[in-house]
């Protein structure tokens, strides 16, 4: 069956990377995840794969993806930690300095969204972190609002890869976009560590569907591969996905095991190419 899926898939994959099988859809690759691979040579893939971001790069890294004819679709810089977030008023002031810049030069370059994270709880409650992100957040979401910029606050597991995380369930996100009430202000979620925190994937897609700017991959258990070696089925997952109306963008953010990595990475997008 899964290989039926991919072969089915692999048939709408185009090598240009406008044009991906008449699906809102586009196809991203996280950065960190193929760091064994030269920037050039991971450029040169995602064109052949049919792939149009690889995100989670920094301003230094946007021109070399621009000469490749690709975007970064969710930026960040070096100080955006996810353990010192927004819920800890001590770190507000560094971090909006900091923001602002990287939002204007994310407008100035076209990248579209910008990675944000609540930090750790440090036995904060989840209503005082959630107040403390709102007081932190208000000043660069109404930068994201002039510059045209999307601020996403990343959803992780805090149960395997990240202990402590306050936005660890879609629900305490989807309050925080709420409260802060901006068009510019989104969830990015992560299909794997939303299956570990919550499981009910693709009710909890539909149910929320307003509140997510970005989709993250990864096969659970383990973060590889995201093909029949794992429990989630991807192919219905990203079903769900477009007919919600989204036409943002899903990356890839799972650690190959196999020794071709790019074949792995070829494979991803088949499978979440429907």
């Amino acid at each position: 069956m899964a290989s039926a899926l991919i072969s089915l898939s692999k048939n709408k994959i185009m090598g240009n990377n406008h044009s991906m099988g008449g699906s809102g859809l586009k196809h991203s690759v996280c950065r960190w995840c193929f760091k064994g691979i030269e920037l050039e040579a991971l450029c040169e893939a995602a064109n052949d794969i049919g792939i149009q971001s690889i995100e989670i790069v920094g301003p230094k890294d946007w021109p070399v993806l621009k000469k490749h004819n690709l975007t970064c679709a969710l930026g960040t810089d070096s100080f955006a930690s996810i353990p010192n977030g927004f819920n800890e008023p001590k770190f507000h002031d560094d971090l909006q300095k900091n923001y602002k810049g990287l939002i204007s030069a994310a407008a100035d370059a076209g990248v579209p969204n910008v990675i944000v994270f609540s930090g750790n709880r440090r036995e904060i409650s989840d209503q005082d972190g959630l107040e403390n992100c709102v007081v932190g957040l208000e000043p660069l979401v109404k930068h994201a609002e002039k510059t045209g910029t999307m601020i996403v606050m990343e959803l992780l597991n805090s149960k395997v890869n990240h202990p402590d995380y306050m936005c660890d369930k879609t629900p305490w996100g989807v309050e925080l976009v709420n409260k802060l009430g901006s068009p510019n202000f989104k969830l990015l979620y992560d299909i794997y560590h939303m299956q570990i925190m919550e499981g009910d994937v693709i009710a909890t897609i539909r149910d929320n569907k307003d509140y997510i700017a970005h989709y993250h991959t990864a096969g659970v258990p383990g973060r590889h591969e995201i093909d029949e070696t794992q429990e989630l089925n991807y192919p219905a997952i990203v079903k769900a996905i477009q007919d919600t109306g989204f036409s943002g963008y899903l990356a890839q953010e799972f650690v190959p095991m196999r020794d071709d990595k790019i074949a792995s990475l070829r494979q991803g997008v088949e499978i979440c190419t429907i």
